[in-house]
């Protein structure tokens, strides 16, 4: 399986990633707020939205560069890595400068000129999976990257769209363990737009984890009630608490159980 280095922090590895922030950057003081929070609370990495695609027109579209700023000042001051989404080839040269990885949405993983460019830089990727996209298609995405010579790219599921409307998305936690057999990324599952409810964000993080995620994506906000863009699956700051405390302790399950299996194989080795 490959592993991806960005700053000291490996993903792919034995260590499971947590990734968390705001949907949408919203000003200065919620960013810096929050990320002192998830930060408090164990979390790796920083996300948050500076451009936002939107279905409406009308919903708040993000800051555009001065949320660039504001991400890079968090990041300094906490020493989290940072991710944000780039939706445009000519913005992607800012956003490298201003983030640590770069994030593809689901809705532009269909774009391939987009995904050939950021396939010519060196920056880590954590490209999604879009919403109507089989497996196939998704790893056939991740090629477009691969093909120009940029090796550090993490697949996210976040959720496929069904019949079914009481959550957002149907999370597909079989394509998990697939698509990691498949293509040998890491994966990083996205409870928060995989389901679009707050409330069983944690027992879909912890089976994302079950199911052999490298790492988890969600949201988080001061008052989700107030958030600009997706409130409804964002965490406030006790839940993402209890989240980061199911996620140290599932994760150290976990990896006893790796160590039992790679003990096992050791010992059946020896005896054949």
């Amino acid at each position: 399986m490959a592993t991806i280095k960005i700053g000291d922090l490996t993903v792919g590895g034995r260590q499971k990633v947590l990734i968390a922030g705001p949907c949408a950057i919203e000003s200065r003081e919620q960013l810096l707020q929050i990320a002192r929070e998830v930060k408090a609370q164990g979390a790796h990495i920083l996300r948050g939205g500076a451009y936002k695609p939107r279905t409406s027109p009308h919903s708040f579209q993000g800051l555009g560069p001065q949320g660039l700023f504001y991400l890079k000042e968090a990041a300094e001051e906490t020493g989290l890595l940072t991710v944000t989404e780039v939706m445009e080839p000519e913005e992607l040269d800012l956003i490298c400068k201003y983030t640590d990885i770069v994030q593809v949405g689901a809705r532009n993983m269909f774009n391939y000129p987009l995904l050939r460019r950021i396939g010519r830089t060196d920056k880590a990727v954590l490209l999604k999976r879009s919403f109507m996209a089989t497996v196939e298609e998704f790893l056939l995405a991740s090629e477009y990257i691969l093909k120009e010579g940029n090796h550090r790219v993490m697949l996210c599921e976040r959720g496929i769209r069904t019949f079914d409307h009481i959550t957002r998305n149907t999370l597909d936690l079989a394509s998990v363990p697939l698509i990691k057999k498949m293509s040998g990324l890491p994966v990083i599952v996205d409870p928060s737009h995989g389901t679009g409810r707050s409330d069983i964000v944690i027992p879909m993080t912890l089976s994302a984890l079950a199911a052999g995620a490298d790492g988890i994506m969600v949201e988080v906000h001061p008052n989700p009630k107030k958030a600009l863009s997706d409130g409804l699956q964002t965490l406030d700051f006790p839940r993402f608490k209890e989240l980061s405390e199911d996620f140290s302790a599932m994760a150290k399950f976990l990896d006893g159980l790796d160590e039992q299996r790679t003990h096992r194989v050791s010992r059946e080795s020896n005896l054949s």
